[in-house]
């Protein structure tokens, strides 16, 4: 079958976007392939249509859970067997799961790094027909890359468990040395490099300087009427401007980690609908959804670096027409980027200190714990031992990246609470236990299905909201509980610690030691970038992007908030003779426009431009009788 009858057949289009068809043929050929596509460029067809046209499984490794559950779905949709081995599987379930790859006819395997350093991993696969090697977010393999993985170095084992098999790496943002660094730890022989142009001519990329974000918000939003994304920092961000924008008349939504399941699909689908067409939303958001008409990428707080912002601001304009991505800036914000990045990372001796704890925590003699799981909750630990709760939550998640641990996020073990009485029982039992009020309209205002089923709460939320101490609710849920109005189930764990090596402390953490160091330097010049992005004033912001990574470009773009401003400066230059005269005039008495224009040598266009300049920068004022006069 030829690529473009299975991307009709299976993606109902009938071309291919930019170097998808050359980098499909490269692989189909059985080369070893670099492509560099991004963000929109749609890397995902480039290994699937070869993978469905060639006899056997395709491996696709991805450190991206979420992402790998969403391709997963989006090819069963399309009636392709594919499957994802996820995290908390037992050997038995992974060992059938496994065995299905082997026999049952399915098309694509999804695994992370660190599922493929196991044995049984290596052992199945050496089993399979293996037609083709993906590796999405290739850049995590080199230790100068955005994100660096240790766990990815492991992926050349793939190569020696299927040596004839070609391997294709996929990556939206990486600059030479990155695939340079990339190609040589996957043993490319002979690679075909595809690089897709990092140039976006429909985006007008803008940074604006102010104090008051809110009222650049709803003027970029009025001006660019369309979908919507803005990024914000934190949870409680995206709520708080959710909020205003919804008291603003706006259609409006929110989306972070903190929702459930139910609440993300929800809210997705309304913004994909165009139904609430703008989403306020942590970075995460956006990440693998195909939505073609997103007419303005809006930058609350500075990114933390180029590359996160590139992929993020090209959530705009994939269907080709005009759209912005501006960042709001205010002058405290580099300062606050700097502390939320780079003052919150953590020292060797802190990362060392949090691993002997988390140790002592979990009772591990020392040379024991590989492969043990552990509940965890996160708060306790940190009380237990006096330690400053984002410095130990950035340690953990260091030791997780450079596979000491293996840190499950995703916070499942939440305290549960469903109501067993109908909604006027409940307001009957308030009557007489007044005291418990505002707690249980807290629970009832918050989760809408908590009369219906079991829901997970927030007991820190609840507790904000109903101003009582989280200790004070958790003894009014067991209280209520104990007179059968709820079900309750209290979780006293927040997540999930897998230790992937043996307990040898100081042998443990050393050999990571120059990873850690070389990661946290990196940071610190991404974040030097991004604050010397945003204060270029002089390289138009497009030039500036193109530069940074490796794609040389002295051609302006026209359209970004630098070269608007020197259009401006120029246009003011060469109006400023009419300028002075319409001041000096006005010195004299108060004027009408065609008393200007008979004075003055100039066109009419010209001189209600410079007027129009004069008056919005209250230099001049427009009077009752329609003359204009000093201010």
């Amino acid at each position: 079958m030829h690529p473009i009858e299975v991307l009709e057949r299976y993606w109902n289009h009938t071309s291919f976007r930019p170097l998808q068809e050359e980098i499909i043929t490269s692989v189909l050929y059985g080369n070893d392939t670099f492509a560099l596509l991004p963000t929109g460029g749609g890397k995902s067809v480039c290994f699937q249509i070869p993978a469905l046209i060639k006899p056997g499984i395709c491996i696709v490794i991805s450190p991206l859970v979420a992402l790998m559950q969403d391709q997963v779905n989006t090819l069963k949709q399309k009636g392709i067997k594919a499957m994802s081995i996820s995290a908390g599987l037992s050997y038995s379930d992974l060992d059938t799961q496994l065995d299905n790859c082997v026999y049952g006819n399915y098309k694509f395997l999804y695994l992370s790094p660190e599922r493929l350093q196991q044995t049984l991993v290596q052992e199945r696969i050496q089993r399979m027909n293996v037609n083709l090697i993906a590796v999405d977010e290739a850049h995590c393999i080199s230790q100068w890359g955005n994100d660096f993985r240790p766990a990815y170095q492991s992926i050349s084992k793939l190569r020696e468990l299927q040596p004839t098999v070609n391997c294709i790496a996929l990556t939206a943002t990486a600059k030479s040395k990155v695939i340079d660094d990339t190609m040589a730890s996957l043993d490319f022989i002979d690679a075909k490099i595809f690089k897709g142009s990092f140039v976006r001519k429909n985006i007008s990329y803008q940074v604006i300087k102010t104090e008051d974000k809110n009222y650049h918000l709803e003027f970029i939003l009025n001006q660019n009427k369309g979908a919507s994304i803005i990024y914000a920092r934190s949870r409680k961000a995206t709520v708080n401007i959710c909020n205003y924008l919804e008291s603003k008349g706006f259609e409006v939504t929110f989306y972070h980690g903190g929702l459930t399941n139910i609440q993300k699909t929800e809210r997705l689908n309304l913004w994909m609908n165009n139904q609430k067409p703008i989403m306020v939303a942590t970075t995460a958001f956006g990440m693998g959804i195909d939505k073609a008409d997103v007419k303005s990428i809006i930058h609350y707080n500075l990114p933390e670096s180029l590359e996160s912002y590139y992929q993020e601001a090209g959530r705009a304009g994939r269907n080709g027409k005009s759209a912005v991505a501006v960042i709001l800036k205010k002058n405290v914000d580099e300062d606050k980027l700097k502390s939320q990045f780079l003052s919150t990372l953590p020292s060797i001796d802190v990362i060392r200190y949090v691993y002997k704890k988390l140790c002592s925590y979990f009772q591990i003699p020392y040379g024991e714990g590989q492969n043990t799981l552990h509940q965890l909750n996160f708060k306790t630990f940190c009380h237990i031992y006096q330690l400053k709760k984002t410095l130990t939550f950035n340690a953990l998640k260091i030791l997780d990246s450079n596979s000491i641990i293996s840190l499950d996020q995703r916070f499942n073990f939440k305290t549960t609470v469903q109501f067993k009485i109908s909604n006027t029982e409940i307001f009957k039992y308030l009557e007489q236990n007044k005291s418990q009020n505002k707690p249980i309209k807290a629970l009832l205002r918050t989760y809408g299905g908590i009369l219906d089923h079991p829901t997970k709460i927030d007991i820190d939320l609840v507790s904000t909201k109903a101003e009582i101490t989280t200790k004070q609710l958790l003894a009014i849920l067991k209280n209520i509980e104990a007179h059968n109005i709820i079900d309750l189930n209290i979780a006293n764990t927040d997540s999930e610690i897998t230790f992937i090596k043996p307990r040898e402390d100081e042998k443990t953490i050393n050999p990571i030691i120059h990873i850690i160091e070389q990661q946290q330097q990196l940071k610190k010049q991404q974040i030097q970038n991004v604050i010397d992005y945003a204060n270029s004033e002089s390289v138009c912001k497009s030039v500036q992007l193109l530069n940074y990574f490796d794609e040389t470009s002295t051609e302006d773009c026209g359209h970004c908030s630098v070269c608007m401003s020197n259009k401006k400066n120029i246009q003011e230059q060469s109006t400023q003779p009419i300028q002075q005269n319409i001041l000096d005039l006005l010195k004299e008495k108060d004027r009408s426009s065609r008393e200007l224009l008979h004075q003055i040598q100039c066109s009419q266009a010209e001189l209600l431009q410079v007027l129009s300049s004069l008056t919005e920068d209250e230099t001049i004022v427009i009077t009752a009788t329609n003359t204009y006069k000093l201010k």
